[in-house]
């Protein structure tokens, strides 16, 4: 150990401890952002889906144009509609999101069979970066404009948790 390491002041060896836990912190806290599950809200009941399980359920690929990222995705995921009657007994009237940048809104309409919960994009697994962990999207898209994407301000991404709104 270096001498001058030896006789620092106390508040030198505390400001160097800090200086390491906040390195450290700096290196972990964006693992603690992971998400692990998507939170399924029913009044004052919530259960978590394990992301790993929704992986497990998607059995419905296909590819299709995406317009945010202007090109054709291979997307894996599971019919929404049937998603929320497994999880609420039925397709509530309305339901409310929460992505993890903190966005919510709350929609209606959620009879289609035409929506899909995405977990998984081009083989890969979607996280927090590539606008993930679960993604909503609408297969069949129509005669949509792709290049107007205010046209598909109802795919919602990032999301955190889904709630019923009954």
């Amino acid at each position: 150990m270096n001498a001058v390491a030896l006789h620092r002041s106390p508040w030198g060896r505390a400001r160097d401890r800090l200086a390491c836990v906040l390195i450290v912190l700096g290196i972990t806290l964006p693992g603690t952002a992971v998400a692990q599950a998507l939170n399924m809200i029913n009044g004052d009941v919530t259960q978590k889906v394990a992301l790993s399980d929704l992986r497990a359920r998607s059995d419905t690929a296909f590819t299709l144009y995406d317009p945010f990222q202007g090109r054709d995705v291979v997307m894996r995921g599971v019919a929404f509609r049937t998603f929320l009657i497994d999880q609420f007994g039925e397709v509530p009237p309305a339901l409310h999101f929460t992505a993890w940048d903190d966005y919510e809104v709350t929609l209606e309409g959620w009879d289609d069979p035409n929506w899909y919960l995405i977990s998984t994009e081009d083989g890969d697994p979607l996280t927090i970066r590539s606008r993930g962990p679960v993604r909503l999207v609408e297969r069949d898209y129509g005669d949509r404009d792709v290049e107007n994407l205010r046209e598909f301000n109802d795919w919602i991404w990032m999301i955190r948790s889904i709630e019923a709104k009954w």
